[in-house]
């Protein structure tokens, strides 16, 4: 069960950075990408059916987390609660833009929806380049702190924004697309930059799980017991509906929407 569970946290915390870093990166570059109201809302339309539900997969993590090692939850909460802070503040402030976007009077409040998805986008992914630097040197107790933390930050952020850029060559049309194709290349391959980025992505989280003691801080055997099967029942189905959505949504987009 100790494995298993170890298994489940790395799945779902891998498939949460290949899935959300898709619109993560997007939302980053979004005012690159789109150059008018027009193209933005193109740009938010590519991302906009797959955000909540790649959102699963971070609350499913989090829930492995919290039921299988809730030690090293607790270290994680009070260590890292600066990181915490960051991270959640861009996500609440990124998926109110986006929510909010089409509900408002007028452009200069599409403009400032336009932004809070941009800025809680770097937000997000700077902060997770911030928490992967602690870590994956083995502190979940401590924020990372000097030039390295602030390397890995950017780092971490960049290839967030070059995942985005892979899903907006396959998604994208019109001169986003061409925007985005510049940076990628004129591969007739789109979805290799895709499929490189999101395993360089997948392996962030696989490398700093490696860095932590998980072996020794699961939870009491009886516990496990009890959450891992349900997990294992659980697993199957959130693939299936989450194939099912990018398969639903596979074309690319050619108008704005509602957003």
């Amino acid at each position: 069960m100790e494995t298993l569970s170890i298994a489940l946290l790395a799945f779902f915390a891998a498939g949460w950075f290949v899935l959300a870093g898709a619109d993560i990166g997007t939302g980053m570059l979004t005012p690159w990408l789109g150059r008018d109201d027009r193209e933005r809302r193109l740009v938010l339309a590519s991302f906009a059916p797959f955000f909540l539900g790649n959102e699963v997969w971070l609350v499913a993590a989090a829930g492995v987390l919290v039921g299988c090692f809730p030690a090293l939850e607790g270290e994680l909460l009070s260590g890292q609660f600066p990181v915490l802070v960051a991270l959640l503040t861009g996500w609440i402030v990124r998926d109110a833009g986006l929510w909010s976007r089409g509900r408002g009077p007028g452009p200069r409040w599409r403009a400032g929806c336009d932004a809070a998805v941009t800025c809680g986008s770097w937000t997000v992914a700077l902060s997770w380049g911030w928490l992967l630097a602690a870590l994956l040197t083995g502190r979940p107790y401590a924020p990372a702190t000097g030039p390295t933390a602030a390397l890995t930050a950017l780092a971490v952020a960049a290839l967030f924004a070059a995942h985005g850029l892979g899903f907006a060559t396959i998604r994208l049309t019109g001169p986003p697309y061409e925007r985005a194709r510049r940076l990628v290349g004129r591969t007739g391959r789109p979805w290799w930059s895709f499929a490189f980025t999101g395993v360089l992505l997948a392996g962030l989280p696989l490398a700093a799980g490696t860095a932590l003691p998980l072996a020794g801080r699961t939870a009491a055997p009886a516990t496990l017991t009890l959450l891992v099967p349900a997990l294992l029942v659980v697993t199957p189905l959130l693939v299936a509906v989450q194939a099912w959505t990018w398969h639903a949504f596979r074309h690319r987009v050619t108008r704005p929407s509602y957003l």
